[in-house]
C-alpha cells in the first residue's frame, strides 16, 4: 500500500532539506513511535530516547524508503529494530552489573569481610533493579556522587537520576520491608 499523496510529498521533499516537510511526518507519526518505543522498553525515557533515534535514523535513510509500503510500516520497523538492540544492550549491561556485584562480594569475602544476612539481602534487592536505576543508587549511595556527578557518568540529565534513585528507593524499600522487622 502506498502513502497518502501529501505523506508522499513529505517523504520527497525531506532528503532536499526541507525540514518543515519532515518535521510533518515527525508530527504525523511520533504518538505512534512513542507509544511502540514505550511498549517495548517500559520506560518513558528510554521510549523518548528510542523514538527521537527512531526518527533520526528515519531521516538519515529516508532515501532507502521504496514506498512499497506505508510510511508508517517503515517507521515500526526502524523502531522495533532499535527497541531490540536496546534491549540486548540492556540486557548485557544487567548481566555485567550482576556479575561485577558478584565478584565485590567475592573479593569481600577473600579479605575475610563476610556479609552479613542484611548485605546479602540488599545486595540481592539491588540485583532486581532495573540496570539503570541500579546504577543511579549505586553512584549516588555507594560511590557518594552527585546527582550532577551520576548524570555525567550515565550521559543523562540530574532529573533522571533523581527519578532513578527515587524511583529505585520505593522498590528497595517495598521489597526489604519485610527483613526490617526479622
Amino acid at each position: 500500500m502506498a502513502p497518502p499523496d501529501d505523506e508522499l510529498a513529505c517523504i520527497q521533499n525531506s532528503p532536499a532539506d526541507d525540514t518543515e516537510a519532515f518535521a510533518a511526518l515527525v508530527k504525523q507519526h511520533q504518538k505512534m513511535v512513542h507509544a511502540l518505543a514505550f511498549r517495548m522498553t517500559g520506560s518513558l525515557a528510554d521510549a523518548e530516547d528510542l523514538a527521537q533515534e527512531t526518527f533520526i535514523r528515519a531521516y538519515r535513510q529516508l532515501g532507502s524508503f521504496r514506498g512499497d509500503s506505508k510510511f508508517s510500516t517503515w517507521l515500526c520497523q526502524i523502531a522495533v529494530n532499535l527497541s531490540l538492540n536496546w534491549r540486548k544492550r540492556e540486557s548485557r549491561r544487567g548481566e555485567i552489573h550482576s556479575k561485577w556485584a558478584e565478584n565485590a562480594m567475592a573479593e569481600d569475602n577473600e579479605h575475610g569481610e563476610l556479609p552479613d544476612e542484611l548485605s546479602r539481602h540488599v545486595q540481592t534487592a539491588l540485583n532486581r533493579l532495573p540496570a539503570k536505576q541500579r546504577a543511579a543508587i549505586v553512584l549516588t549511595v555507594y560511590e557518594h556522587c552527585s546527582h550532577a556527578e551520576a548524570a555525567t557518568l550515565l550521559k543523562c540529565t540530574e532529573a533522571t537520576i533523581s527519578w532513578r534513585v527515587f524511583a529505585a528507593r520505593q522498590k528497595l524499600k517495598r521489597w526489604l520491608k519485610p527483613i526490617a522487622y526479622e
